[in-house]
């Protein structure tokens, strides 16, 4: 979408969220070769962060509150029900995460969901369309969320969430 006359193209727009976030997530992931390379991440290769290095939940993450965080945040573009298919999920590519897909979220570690949603697609290798939300949500949200993402999964997910 372009700017109107006079306004700037990351001025705030409630139509353009999804774009917005993008824009910014593209900026915060320049060095994103040097992440999937896994030069200078403490994970030493993408896709998995250094183990202890994951801050931990202050109390038992609660999957009610998670839904609320994703219908606010995620749904836009993962679905209300995480397929993949929110609004904005049309104009990006690649396309967003399937959350329900048990068979791909099921292998994916609780840290790993929380680098994801913390710093971003990029900080995993992923696209840098997914923005990084640790700017947004605490780490308590965070686990809230991922509490939530693991009740979308079919097959259902079967650890734990710390």
């Amino acid at each position: 979408m372009r700017p109107e006359s006079g306004e700037r193209e990351d001025a705030a727009r409630p139509d353009d969220a999804g774009a917005r976030a993008g824009r910014e997530a593209r900026a915060a992931g320049a060095d994103a070769g040097a992440h999937r390379s896994g030069a200078g991440c403490a994970a030493g290769r993408a896709g998995e962060p250094a183990p202890g290095s994951t801050p931990r939940p202050s109390g038992k993450p609660d999957a009610a509150r998670g839904a609320q965080l994703y219908a606010a945040n995620c749904a836009s573009c993962h679905g209300a029900t995480g397929a993949g298919d929110g609004p904005a999920a049309a104009a990006l590519q690649p396309k967003p995460a399937h959350h329900d897909d048990g068979n791909y979220m099921n292998a994916l570690s609780n840290d790993h969901l929380f680098q994801v949603i913390q710093q971003g697609g990029a900080s995993v290798g992923k696209s840098p369309l997914m923005a990084p939300w640790g700017g947004v949500l605490s780490n308590d949200q965070i686990w809230d969320v991922i509490a939530y993402v693991r009740s979308l999964a079919k097959p259902a997910y079967t650890g734990s969430v710390p």
